[in-house]
């Protein structure tokens, strides 16, 4: 290893026993029976860790070119870690990607096969109670110094809580996790059902402290302010914006697509709307899935024949990566679909999860675009690629170096990208990808507009000259969207909790536009789809500011022009 590998394989095994939720996460073995500590004193175990792992890293005089990148991304996500740290923000802890969210959502990236399997569940579903108590006593910390959640995310939190815990007529999370054991252990099945019986009754008790004790102290503003802001822009993107400018630039791509909506919508209603050309997609039973299990089939279906449509001809994709599953995502949490990648030695492939928020019917016309985006050319291509080309990418990069505005900018590029190979004739299906365009670009007006409690353009019909708020932005993503109060009510609160990731899909899809424009330019007739996607992936997870840097250095482009 050289010197920078050897920093980034001490930094993983650390982190891994310092965040075992993480660790499972990316498929890291030898922390499954354990949870993360939530608490300060493993809040302060992992900045020390970070600020340690930095000190070395700046210390280092690369040899290599792949050493150099390395020490870039180390550099970049450490010292990200060490500012979130100083400012205290990690005592809100309260989101749909919170700490409570993830110490749930960990036991759904576990095999649950073997006896064995549900022995490692159960050490770990006993250590709920006490993640929770280390969750609380974080939040406690953030009130004795007035660093607190908004009331909002309190309430949020507890009643997904609530969810979890289930009721004496609804099992909870854990209790539907023991009930799934069919092995003929008397004594393991006794075990998981005392220990999902506590972590139920965990996530009670901490529901009941939300709405008891913390909400009285929660603050009414729901917004992060500019300060806070700016620095989750580097957290979830990896680069600083101009907020004014990225805004008014919301607004624009907003209104470039809308128009380009209705152009779509002619060809396939001449004498309709848009809400017209939709409600009929909405409600046309042959343009429709019947059934959640159905649905599922269909989703896994498509995503196996995008992927043998895709290799070969357009991407190189290895063996192990060429594995995708689809599945229904487990009730509580968040509304919208999202992927895990694979486990580092794929006996885990990567999964894209589909909350069916009970629905029983599912048009297609929005679906073929989002099986794009969580598949194939997507999360599951960008993402799988990182975990097959192991020790030819550094520890850092292939493992811990995920970037929202690199991997959701990737993600949102492959659903435009496939309309550019030819994938979307379907006028349907192109309506279905510019709608997910729209509702990404309003989410660029509305996350910066309510955190920096901006005003909306006096030349907008909808509220032209009003503050954002929460109740705007929720009847603006819903007349966006065109989608349910429900949906649009989860959009929100999720991006009033997690602060400038949700302009991650759009920011990073303009950055992977503007990095392959300059690519064709400097490469010239040596430029192909296939070697400046094969280069800029195989680059692992960056920011986005390491994005343009990386790709402007000088790199053999050989392959024929597309």
């Amino acid at each position: 290893m050289s010197t920078v590998d050897q920093i980034a394989h001490d930094y993983l095994e650390k982190n891994s026993e310092l965040e075992p939720n993480a660790a499972s996460s990316r498929g890291t073995l030898g922390h499954d029976s354990e949870l993360t500590d939530y608490s300060p004193q493993g809040e302060a175990a992992r900045a020390e860790l970070a600020r340690t792992t930095l000190r070395q890293v700046d210390e280092v005089a690369p040899e290599t070119a792949r050493d150099r990148l390395a020490a870039a991304v180390m550099h970049d996500r450490l010292q990200v870690e060490v500012d979130v740290h100083d400012s205290g923000d990690w005592m809100r802890g309260l989101s749909v990607f919170g700490p409570m969210t993830i110490a749930s959502r960990v036991f759904d990236l576990m095999p649950r096969v073997e006896d064995h399997d549900f022995e490692v569940v159960a050490d770990r579903m006993e250590r709920v109670p006490s993640c929770l108590s280390g969750i609380q006593e974080t939040l406690e910390l953030g009130v004795s110094r007035n660093v607190v959640s908004a009331r909002h995310q309190a309430e949020i939190s507890a009643a997904r809580a609530r969810v979890w815990a289930g009721t004496e007529s609804n099992p909870g999370f854990f209790r539907g996790l023991a009930a799934g054991f069919s092995g003929a252990s008397q004594q393991l099945r006794s075990r998981l059902g005392r220990a999902s019986e506590a972590a139920d009754h965990a996530y009670l008790r901490f529901a009941d402290y939300l709405e008891g004790s913390y909400l009285a102290q929660a603050r009414d503003q729901d917004g992060c302010g500019s300060e806070l802001y700016q620095l989750n822009c580097r957290v979830y993107n990896g680069i600083e914006i101009d907020a004014a400018q990225t805004y008014q630039w919301g607004w624009e791509e907003l209104g470039r697509i809308e128009d380009e909506m209705a152009r779509t919508a002619k060809r396939i209603l001449p004498e309709g709307s848009v809400a017209d050309v939709t409600r009929l997609l909405d409600t046309d039973p042959d343009r429709a899935i019947e059934g959640e299990a159905n649905f599922r089939d269909w989703n896994q279906s498509f995503l196996d024949q995008t992927m043998a449509a895709l290799n070969g001809v357009h991407f190189d994709i290895p063996e192990p990566v060429q594995r995708v599953e689809a599945m229904l995502a487990p009730p509580g949490g968040s509304p919208a679909m999202y992927y895990t990648p694979p486990a580092e030695d794929f006996s885990r492939p990567g999964r894209t999860w589909y909350p069916s928020l009970g629905r029983t019917h599912f048009p297609l016309w929005t679906e073929i675009s989002t099986a794009y985006h969580e598949g194939v050319p997507g999360h599951h291509l960008q993402l799988g690629q990182v975990c097959w080309l192991g020790d030819r990418l550094n520890p850092f990069q292939g493992l811990l170096g995920v970037i929202s505005g690199h991997a959701e900018g990737w993600a949102l590029y492959a659903e435009r990208l496939m309309g550019e190979l030819g994938y979307l004739e379907n006028p349907d299906y192109y309506l279905g990808m510019l709608a997910n365009q729209a509702f990404r670009a309003a989410r660029v007006v509305v996350d910066i507009g309510l955190h920096l409690q901006l005003a909306l353009p006096p030349d907008q019909l909808f509220h032209p000259g009003e503050i954002w708020s929460r109740a705007l932005a929720v009847e603006f993503m819903v007349k966006t969207s065109g989608r349910s109060v429900e949906f649009g009510t989860g959009e929100v609160d999720r991006y009033l909790g997690v602060p400038a990731q949700a302009i991650s899909y759009k920011l990073g899809e303009r950055v992977w536009l503007e990095v392959r424009e300059e690519a064709r330019r400097s490469w010239g007739p040596r430029f192909s789809l296939k070697e400046f996607h094969r280069q800029a992936l195989d680059l692992g997870s960056v920011g986005l500011q390491q994005l343009r840097e990386e790709m402007r250095q000088p790199r053999p482009a050989t392959a024929p022009a597309d």
